[in-house]
Protein backbone atom coordinates (compact mmCIF):
# COMPACT_ATOMS: atom_id res chain seq x y z
CA UNK A 1 0.00 0.00 0.00
CA UNK A 2 1.47 3.33 -1.32
CA UNK A 3 0.94 6.28 1.74
CA UNK A 4 2.54 9.78 2.27
CA UNK A 5 4.83 10.80 4.27
CA UNK A 6 6.59 14.60 5.07
CA UNK A 7 10.07 15.60 4.11
CA UNK A 8 12.37 16.64 7.05
CA UNK A 9 10.41 20.12 8.64
CA UNK A 10 12.81 23.29 7.91
CA UNK A 11 12.32 26.52 10.18
CA UNK A 12 10.17 28.97 8.54
CA UNK A 13 8.15 32.03 10.47
CA UNK A 14 5.66 31.72 7.40
CA UNK A 15 2.02 29.87 7.79
CA UNK A 16 2.98 25.99 7.30
CA UNK A 17 1.20 23.27 4.73
CA UNK A 18 2.11 19.95 4.75
CA UNK A 19 3.65 18.62 1.31
CA UNK A 20 3.22 15.02 0.36
CA UNK A 21 5.89 12.10 -0.19
CA UNK A 22 4.96 8.73 -1.57
CA UNK A 23 6.58 5.74 0.11
CA UNK A 24 5.68 2.33 0.54
CA UNK A 25 5.86 2.03 3.94
CA UNK A 26 1.98 2.21 5.29
CA UNK A 27 3.09 2.58 9.03
CA UNK A 28 4.36 6.37 8.07
CA UNK A 29 3.14 9.92 9.31
CA UNK A 30 2.65 13.29 8.71
CA UNK A 31 4.64 16.26 10.60
CA UNK A 32 4.18 19.56 9.55
CA UNK A 33 6.53 21.25 6.51
CA UNK A 34 6.72 24.84 6.08
CA UNK A 35 5.46 26.58 2.58
CA UNK A 36 6.20 30.10 1.96
CA UNK A 37 3.30 31.69 0.05
CA UNK A 38 0.92 31.36 2.69
CA UNK A 39 1.77 34.62 4.70
CA UNK A 40 0.04 36.47 2.20
CA UNK A 41 -2.94 38.17 3.80
CA UNK A 42 -4.56 37.42 0.05
CA UNK A 43 -5.24 34.29 1.27
CA UNK A 44 -8.66 33.79 2.39
CA UNK A 45 -10.77 31.10 3.25
CA UNK A 46 -15.03 31.17 2.43
CA UNK A 47 -16.43 28.38 5.01
CA UNK A 48 -19.42 27.77 1.60
CA UNK A 49 -19.00 25.15 -0.92
CA UNK A 50 -17.81 26.56 -3.94
CA UNK A 51 -17.74 26.02 -8.08
CA UNK A 52 -14.84 26.26 -9.79
CA UNK A 53 -14.57 29.19 -11.42
CA UNK A 54 -13.78 28.97 -15.06
CA UNK A 55 -12.25 32.53 -16.24
CA UNK A 56 -11.59 32.14 -20.09
CA UNK A 57 -8.64 29.55 -20.22
CA UNK A 58 -8.16 29.31 -16.77
CA UNK A 59 -9.51 27.46 -13.44
CA UNK A 60 -9.50 27.86 -9.82
CA UNK A 61 -8.84 24.70 -8.43
CA UNK A 62 -7.37 22.98 -5.52
CA UNK A 63 -4.11 22.86 -5.10
CA UNK A 64 -1.57 19.78 -3.55
CA UNK A 65 2.00 20.53 -3.07
CA UNK A 66 4.33 17.34 -2.88
CA UNK A 67 8.86 17.28 -2.65
CA UNK A 68 10.57 18.05 -6.00
CA UNK A 69 11.09 14.12 -6.68
CA UNK A 70 7.90 13.73 -6.74
CA UNK A 71 6.50 15.12 -10.03
CA UNK A 72 3.80 13.70 -11.96
CA UNK A 73 3.46 13.65 -15.76
CA UNK A 74 0.42 13.30 -18.08
CA UNK A 75 -0.94 10.34 -18.31
CA UNK A 76 0.94 8.50 -15.23
CA UNK A 77 -1.31 7.16 -12.24
CA UNK A 78 -0.74 7.25 -8.71
CA UNK A 79 -2.65 6.05 -5.55
CA UNK A 80 -2.54 8.70 -3.05
CA UNK A 81 -3.42 7.55 0.96
CA UNK A 82 -5.08 10.78 2.49
CA UNK A 83 -5.89 11.00 6.20
CA UNK A 84 -5.05 14.46 7.41
CA UNK A 85 -8.20 16.56 7.99
CA UNK A 86 -7.17 19.22 5.37
CA UNK A 87 -6.43 16.94 2.64
CA UNK A 88 -9.67 15.17 3.30
CA UNK A 89 -11.51 18.48 2.73
CA UNK A 90 -9.55 19.00 -0.41
CA UNK A 91 -10.56 15.49 -1.45
CA UNK A 92 -14.41 15.84 -0.70
CA UNK A 93 -13.80 19.69 -2.69
CA UNK A 94 -13.05 18.05 -5.56
CA UNK A 95 -15.18 14.89 -5.72
CA UNK A 96 -18.20 17.46 -4.93
CA UNK A 97 -17.63 19.68 -8.67
CA UNK A 98 -18.29 17.36 -12.04
CA UNK A 99 -14.88 16.53 -13.90
CA UNK A 100 -13.49 15.69 -9.84
CA UNK A 101 -10.46 17.74 -10.73
CA UNK A 102 -7.06 19.19 -8.83
CA UNK A 103 -3.79 19.92 -9.74
CA UNK A 104 -0.59 18.54 -8.71
CA UNK A 105 2.72 20.20 -8.52
CA UNK A 106 5.81 20.36 -6.85
CA UNK A 107 7.96 22.53 -4.08
CA UNK A 108 11.19 23.44 -6.06
CA UNK A 109 14.22 24.65 -3.19
CA UNK A 110 15.11 28.11 -5.14
CA UNK A 111 17.70 29.16 -2.02
CA UNK A 112 18.14 30.58 1.51
CA UNK A 113 16.61 34.04 1.59
CA UNK A 114 18.17 36.66 4.21
CA UNK A 115 19.97 36.70 7.38
CA UNK A 116 17.28 34.45 9.34
CA UNK A 117 18.20 31.12 6.92
CA UNK A 118 14.84 30.84 5.60
CA UNK A 119 14.33 28.56 2.61
CA UNK A 120 12.10 29.16 -0.78
CA UNK A 121 10.38 27.40 -2.71
CA UNK A 122 8.83 27.89 -6.28
CA UNK A 123 5.89 26.02 -7.61
CA UNK A 124 6.66 24.20 -10.48
CA UNK A 125 5.63 21.07 -12.82
CA UNK A 126 1.89 21.64 -11.96
CA UNK A 127 -0.11 18.37 -13.47
CA UNK A 128 -3.97 18.59 -13.80
CA UNK A 129 -5.44 15.43 -12.37
CA UNK A 130 -8.54 13.65 -12.13
CA UNK A 131 -9.50 11.37 -9.24
CA UNK A 132 -10.15 7.76 -10.90
CA UNK A 133 -11.22 5.95 -7.91
CA UNK A 134 -11.94 6.22 -4.03
CA UNK A 135 -11.38 3.51 -1.29
CA UNK A 136 -12.77 5.08 1.94
CA UNK A 137 -10.77 3.69 4.52
CA UNK A 138 -11.32 3.67 8.89
CA UNK A 139 -8.30 6.41 8.86
CA UNK A 140 -8.63 8.91 5.69
CA UNK A 141 -8.61 7.14 2.30
CA UNK A 142 -7.14 5.41 -0.74
CA UNK A 143 -7.05 8.06 -3.72
CA UNK A 144 -6.16 6.71 -7.43
CA UNK A 145 -5.86 9.85 -9.40
CA UNK A 146 -4.11 9.75 -13.25
CA UNK A 147 -2.48 12.87 -15.12
CA UNK A 148 -4.08 15.09 -17.49
CA UNK A 149 -2.22 17.81 -18.69
CA UNK A 150 0.32 20.42 -17.37
CA UNK A 151 -0.66 23.57 -15.95
CA UNK A 152 0.89 26.84 -14.91
CA UNK A 153 -0.24 27.86 -11.43
CA UNK A 154 -1.23 31.77 -11.94
CA UNK A 155 -1.95 33.03 -8.53
CA UNK A 156 -2.70 31.31 -5.31
CA UNK A 157 -6.45 32.13 -3.82
CA UNK A 158 -6.80 30.39 -0.53
CA UNK A 159 -4.43 29.02 2.08
CA UNK A 160 -6.51 27.57 4.47
CA UNK A 161 -7.93 24.55 5.07
CA UNK A 162 -6.08 23.96 2.09
CA UNK A 163 -4.25 25.44 -0.91
CA UNK A 164 -6.52 26.61 -3.93
CA UNK A 165 -4.99 28.56 -6.85
CA UNK A 166 -5.75 29.76 -10.63
CA UNK A 167 -4.19 27.92 -12.98
CA UNK A 168 -4.03 27.62 -17.00
CA UNK A 169 -3.20 25.13 -19.23
CA UNK A 170 0.01 24.60 -20.68
CA UNK A 171 0.77 22.59 -24.05
CA UNK A 172 3.48 21.72 -26.52
CA UNK A 173 4.11 24.04 -29.84
CA UNK A 174 3.10 22.04 -32.45
CA UNK A 175 5.57 22.82 -34.91
CA UNK A 176 5.94 19.45 -37.15
CA UNK A 177 3.07 17.74 -39.81
CA UNK A 178 0.99 14.96 -38.32
CA UNK A 179 2.75 12.28 -40.07
CA UNK A 180 5.86 13.43 -38.49
CA UNK A 181 4.34 12.86 -34.93
CA UNK A 182 2.51 9.28 -36.11
CA UNK A 183 5.73 7.86 -37.08
CA UNK A 184 7.52 8.55 -34.25
CA UNK A 185 4.20 7.69 -31.84
CA UNK A 186 4.35 4.04 -33.87
CA UNK A 187 7.85 3.58 -33.27
CA UNK A 188 7.37 4.64 -29.49
CA UNK A 189 4.65 1.79 -29.09
CA UNK A 190 6.59 -0.95 -30.91
CA UNK A 191 9.39 -0.09 -28.17
CA UNK A 192 7.01 -0.27 -25.45
CA UNK A 193 5.63 -3.45 -26.77
CA UNK A 194 9.30 -5.23 -26.66
CA UNK A 195 9.74 -3.84 -23.00
CA UNK A 196 6.31 -5.23 -21.94
CA UNK A 197 7.66 -8.44 -22.98
CA UNK A 198 10.41 -7.98 -21.37
CA UNK A 199 8.70 -6.47 -18.07
CA UNK A 200 6.25 -9.37 -17.75
CA UNK A 201 9.02 -11.75 -18.43
CA UNK A 202 10.84 -10.16 -15.17
CA UNK A 203 7.91 -10.31 -12.49
CA UNK A 204 6.91 -13.45 -10.31
CA UNK A 205 4.21 -15.69 -11.80
CA UNK A 206 2.72 -14.87 -8.32
CA UNK A 207 3.21 -11.11 -8.63
CA UNK A 208 2.85 -10.15 -12.38
CA UNK A 209 -0.31 -7.84 -13.17
CA UNK A 210 -2.57 -8.42 -15.87
CA UNK A 211 -0.80 -4.75 -17.43
CA UNK A 212 2.55 -3.04 -16.49
CA UNK A 213 2.04 0.84 -15.52
CA UNK A 214 3.31 1.71 -19.27
CA UNK A 215 0.73 -0.35 -21.01
CA UNK A 216 -1.81 1.33 -18.20
CA UNK A 217 -0.95 4.95 -19.00
CA UNK A 218 -0.64 4.02 -23.06
CA UNK A 219 -4.44 3.11 -23.06
CA UNK A 220 -5.57 6.37 -20.62
CA UNK A 221 -3.19 8.61 -23.04
CA UNK A 222 -5.19 7.20 -26.44
CA UNK A 223 -8.59 6.95 -25.11
CA UNK A 224 -11.27 10.02 -25.71
CA UNK A 225 -11.17 11.68 -22.02
CA UNK A 226 -14.89 12.58 -21.15
CA UNK A 227 -13.76 16.04 -19.78
CA UNK A 228 -16.11 18.12 -22.50
CA UNK A 229 -16.47 21.08 -20.48
CA UNK A 230 -12.15 21.74 -20.10
CA UNK A 231 -11.18 20.85 -23.32
CA UNK A 232 -8.81 23.63 -23.34
CA UNK A 233 -6.77 21.81 -20.43
CA UNK A 234 -6.69 18.61 -22.53
CA UNK A 235 -3.45 17.79 -24.67
CA UNK A 236 -3.24 16.13 -27.71
CA UNK A 237 -3.47 12.72 -27.70
CA UNK A 238 0.51 12.91 -29.23
CA UNK A 239 1.49 14.95 -26.90
CA UNK A 240 -0.22 12.58 -23.77
CA UNK A 241 1.27 9.69 -25.70
CA UNK A 242 4.97 11.56 -25.45
CA UNK A 243 4.39 11.03 -21.99
CA UNK A 244 3.95 7.31 -21.28
CA UNK A 245 7.55 5.96 -21.21
CA UNK A 246 8.20 8.20 -18.02
CA UNK A 247 6.81 5.19 -15.97
CA UNK A 248 9.10 2.97 -13.22
CA UNK A 249 10.01 -0.24 -14.29
CA UNK A 250 10.12 -3.80 -12.94
CA UNK A 251 13.02 -4.49 -10.65
CA UNK A 252 14.04 -0.70 -11.55
CA UNK A 253 17.08 0.19 -8.90
CA UNK A 254 16.81 3.02 -6.45
CA UNK A 255 19.06 4.95 -9.12
CA UNK A 256 17.10 4.13 -12.00
CA UNK A 257 14.53 5.28 -10.28
CA UNK A 258 16.20 8.63 -9.62
CA UNK A 259 17.30 9.27 -13.36
CA UNK A 260 13.63 8.41 -14.19
CA UNK A 261 12.76 12.00 -12.01
CA UNK A 262 15.06 13.80 -13.57
CA UNK A 263 13.95 12.70 -17.01
CA UNK A 264 10.64 13.75 -15.78
CA UNK A 265 11.59 16.98 -15.03
CA UNK A 266 12.99 17.79 -18.10
CA UNK A 267 10.09 16.21 -20.15
CA UNK A 268 7.24 18.57 -18.41
CA UNK A 269 9.55 21.55 -19.41
CA UNK A 270 9.82 20.66 -23.22
CA UNK A 271 7.25 22.30 -25.39
CA UNK A 272 8.24 20.13 -28.43
CA UNK A 273 6.36 16.76 -28.70
CA UNK A 274 8.71 15.16 -31.83
CA UNK A 275 11.77 16.08 -29.49
CA UNK A 276 9.49 14.75 -26.32
CA UNK A 277 8.72 11.44 -28.42
CA UNK A 278 12.48 11.29 -29.36
CA UNK A 279 13.79 11.31 -25.87
CA UNK A 280 11.40 8.52 -24.75
CA UNK A 281 11.79 6.66 -27.80
CA UNK A 282 15.53 6.59 -26.39
CA UNK A 283 14.78 6.11 -22.72
CA UNK A 284 12.80 3.10 -23.71
CA UNK A 285 15.16 1.23 -25.42
CA UNK A 286 18.05 2.16 -22.77
CA UNK A 287 15.07 0.51 -20.27
CA UNK A 288 14.64 -2.35 -22.68
CA UNK A 289 18.51 -3.18 -22.58
CA UNK A 290 18.61 -2.53 -18.97
CA UNK A 291 15.41 -5.00 -18.65
CA UNK A 292 17.25 -7.84 -21.13
CA UNK A 293 20.31 -7.41 -19.39
CA UNK A 294 18.46 -8.24 -15.56
CA UNK A 295 16.56 -11.24 -17.38
CA UNK A 296 19.50 -12.99 -18.47
CA UNK A 297 20.99 -13.26 -14.47
CA UNK A 298 17.63 -14.35 -13.26
CA UNK A 299 17.67 -17.15 -15.68
CA UNK A 300 21.17 -18.22 -14.67
CA UNK A 301 20.29 -17.62 -11.15
CA UNK A 302 17.41 -20.39 -11.68
CA UNK A 303 19.96 -22.54 -13.13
Amino acid sequence: MITIIPTKPLAFKSSVITPLYITSNPQSSFSPFPFPFLSSPRLKFSHRRRSFQVQASSLVLPLLPFPIDQVLVPSEGKTLHLYEARYIALLEESLFQKNKLFVHFVLDPIGITGSSGEASFAARFGCLVIIEKVERLDIGALVEIRGVGRVKILELKQGQPYLTGEVEPLQDNVLHKMTEISSKISELKQTLHSLTILEIKLKAPGEAPLQTQTVSSLNWAEKQLPLDSITDFIPPVAERVSFVALQPISGASLSELAKLQREKLAAMDIRDTIERLDKSIELTKHNISMSAAKLAIQSLDKR
